[in-house]
């Protein structure tokens, strides 16, 4: 990822869209492509056989816990991650804090290790192929595991550091996590690219409306409601077969 001026807000220039064009795409090592959320046992229960019946669970992971949640969280991360008004370690405590909330509220034991495993590699990554020393600091956080490092807390301190804007940073996320269950979904039921790609359109105004309703709220008001989502993702845990890590 290429250096980026860190007070650039409006994330305008061709640098940070070249940033977010990275952030999303699926080349990214952050080892998102072993993850599937739930949907395998989804799909192991037969509740997901069809294009039509993945597009509707879709539909529900973005309003009942990908908005709620993870937007939440991301958006947090990103304001508290260009604060003008704060020291370097005040950042940090402020992006630690959204980074507990979500733990707390993330309830698969799955999903919070899928999560702070894909923020870990994230941060690493740009640890790594940048030199930004804020970046550094909250990556030496995650690895004394004096924070988890969730993956939607990584991505919006990520995006306000490279000069991605929030609004893009959101639907970064949004786009990211449905890519990543289609393409687990094709492993695991009768699924097109072309069922994929209608799936992946259909659901853009539901992604502008969860990132327009979630941006900007309350960390401490993070409240994911999906009992089956939930429910799938802890069955997963003692499966007997496991092609996804969650």
């Amino acid at each position: 990822m290429s250096e980026h001026d860190h007070g650039n807000e409006d994330g305008g220039d061709a640098s940070a869209s070249l940033a977010a064009f990275q952030l999303a795409d699926s080349f990214l090592p952050v080892g998102t492509y072993t993850i599937s959320y739930g949907v395998e046992q989804f799909a192991a229960t037969d509740r997901v056989e069809t294009a039509a019946d993945l597009e509707a669970l879709l539909h529900d992971y973005l309003r009942q816990q990908v908005g709620p949640c993870d937007v939440v969280a991301l958006a947090a991360a990103w304001d508290r991650a260009g604060r003008a008004d704060a020291d370097d370690e005040a950042i940090l405590d402020a992006l630690a804090a959204v980074d507990e909330r979500q733990q707390s509220v993330t309830l698969p034991k799955e999903f919070r290790e899928s999560s702070e495993s894909s923020g870990r590699r994230l941060l690493e990554l740009v640890a790594e192929t940048t030199d930004d020393a804020l970046v550094d600091a909250y990556y030496g956080r995650v690895l004394d595991d004096s924070v988890p490092g969730n993956h939607a807390v990584a991505l919006g301190f990520v995006a306000r550091r490279q000069g991605i804007a929030r609004e893009e940073a959101c639907l970064l996320a949004c786009h990211s996590f449905v890519v990543g269950l289609l393409g687990a979904a094709q492993r695991l039921v009768r699924l097109t690219h072309t069922d994929a790609q209608r799936i992946l359109t259909a659901l853009r105004p539901v992604m502008r409306e969860v990132c327009e309703t979630y941006a900007g709220r309350d960390p401490q008001t993070m409240a994911p409601f999906a009992p089956l989502v939930d429910v799938m993702g802890m069955g997963h845990e003692r499966a007997e077969r496991r092609l996804f890590v969650s």
